[in-house]
C-alpha cells in the first residue's frame, strides 16, 4: 500500500495534478488582470504602453516648452546685447570728447603761462649777457666834452673795449683810451668809501649807471719811462726826444701845447692830453697835484675802438697815429707798433 499521497492545499481540498494545472502564461495573466480588465489578454500592457507614451509625450512638451523658453531668454538676450553695445561707443564716444576737451582746456591754460615763464627766461639771459659783457667785453660810454674834437664830438655814444688790455696787455702809445680820472685828475679816494659808494661804482662798472663826472677819454702820449716835452707854443711835443706828428688828429688852429713841460713818466702810469689841446684839461692841468697828473694803468677801462651814435660818426676805429712808432723802443712797454 503506498504511503505517498497527494499533497492538499490549506482549505483541505486536494492539490491539482499536471493535467489540471492551468498554463503559466495564463496564471500569470490571469494573477496580473485589474478588474475590469477581465477576459482582455492584452488590456495591461496596452494601458502601459498607453501610459508611457503620455508620459514621453509629457516629457516631450517639457523640453520643448523649455528649449522655447531659453529661446526666448536667448533672443532677450541677443536683443539686449545687440542694442547695448550700440550705447557703450556712444558712452565711450562722449567720455573721451569729455576728455579731450578738459585736456585742451587744460593746455590752453598752460599756454600763458608756459609763455610767460619763456619770455622771463628769455629776458633774464638778455640782461646776464648784457652784464658779463658789459663787466668783461665792451661798454658804452657817452663823450662828456669837446676836448677830443676832432677825433669824437661832444655826446657821440662810443665803446670801450675791455679786452684790448687784458691778458697781459697795455695801453700804448696813441690809443685813445677811457679811464676813471679818480685820484689822477679828480681828488678823492681811489676806492669808494661806504656801501653805497661801492654799489654805485659796482653798478658803473657793469654798465648799469651813468659813468658820472670821474670817467674821462683821452689820447695816450706817453707810458711808463718815457721822456715826454714841450717847448709851449710854436713847438712839436717830444717823446724821448723824437717829435710827434699830431696834425693827422689835432684840432684845426690848435698848437700841440700852449705849456711848457718836461716830465718823466712812472711805471705803471700814462700821459695822456686831449686832441683839441686848446679846450681839454688833461695831464698838463694836473702837474703841481699830488698824482701829478699821471693815469695809474688799473684805472683805465677800456679802448675807444668803435663810435656807434650817431649814425654820420660811425667808425670801426679811432686813428692811432704812427707818428709815435719812431719813438718805439725806449718806453716801458717796449716797442711801441
Amino acid at each position: 500500500m503506498s504511503t505517498h499521497e497527494p499533497s492538499a492545499d490549506r482549505d483541505g481540498r486536494p492539490a491539482p495534478t499536471g493535467a489540471d494545472l492551468p498554463p503559466r502564461s495564463a496564471a500569470v495573466s490571469g494573477e496580473s488582470e485589474e478588474p475590469g480588465t477581465t477576459g482582455r489578454p492584452g488590456a495591461v500592457g496596452e494601458a502601459e504602453a498607453a501610459g508611457g507614451a503620455d508620459e514621453v509625450g509629457e516629457v516631450e512638451e517639457r523640453g520643448e516648452a523649455k528649449e522655447a523658453g531659453e529661446g526666448e531668454k536667448a533672443g532677450a538676450s541677443e536683443r539686449t546685447g545687440a542694442s547695448e553695445p550700440a550705447g557703450e561707443p556712444e558712452a565711450a564716444g562722449g567720455s573721451g570728447e569729455a576728455g579731450a576737451g578738459e585736456a585742451e582746456a587744460a593746455a590752453e591754460e598752460l599756454r600763458p603761462r608756459s609763455r610767460s615763464r619763456d619770455l622771463l627766461l628769455l629776458a633774464g639771459i638778455c640782461l646776464l649777457t648784457l652784464l658779463l659783457v658789459n663787466a668783461f667785453v665792451a661798454r658804452p660810454f657817452s663823450v662828456p666834452s669837446a676836448s677830443m674834437e676832432n677825433s669824437l664830438r661832444s655826446g657821440d655814444r662810443l665803446v670801450a673795449n675791455k679786452l684790448a688790455y687784458a691778458f697781459g696787455g697795455h695801453p700804448e702809445r696813441g690809443d685813445v683810451v677811457v679811464f676813471d680820472g679818480t685820484g689822477s685828475f679828480r681828488r678823492g679816494p681811489a676806492k669808494p668809501t661806504g656801501f653805497g659808494d661801492g654799489l654805485r661804482a659796482f653798478a658803473q662798472d657793469l654798465g648799469l649807471a651813468p659813468a658820472g663826472d670821474s670817467v674821462y677819454v683821452k689820447r695816450v702820449i706817453g707810458v711808463g719811462g718815457d721822456r715826454v716835452t714841450s717847448t709851449g707854443p710854436g713847438g712839436r711835443i717830444t717823446v724821448n726826444g723824437v717829435p710827434i706828428d699830431e696834425s693827422s688828429y689835432l684840432a684845426p688852429g690848435d698848437e700841440p701845447s700852449n705849456v711848457a713841460f718836461d716830465v718823466v713818466v712812472p711805471a705803471g702810469k700814462l700821459w695822456v692830453m686831449g686832441d683839441h689841446r686848446s679846450a681839454s684839461r688833461d695831464s698838463r692841468d694836473h702837474l703841481g697835484e699830488p698824482g701829478g697828473g699821471f693815469v695809474p694803468e688799473g684805472r683805465v677801462i677800456g679802448r675807444a675802438d668803435w663810435v656807434v651814435y650817431p649814425i654820420g660818426h660811425w667808425t670801426g676805429g679811432l686813428d692811432r697815429s704812427s707818428a709815435f712808432a719812431a719813438a718805439g723802443g725806449s718806453g716801458g712797454h717796449g716797442d711801441q707798433r
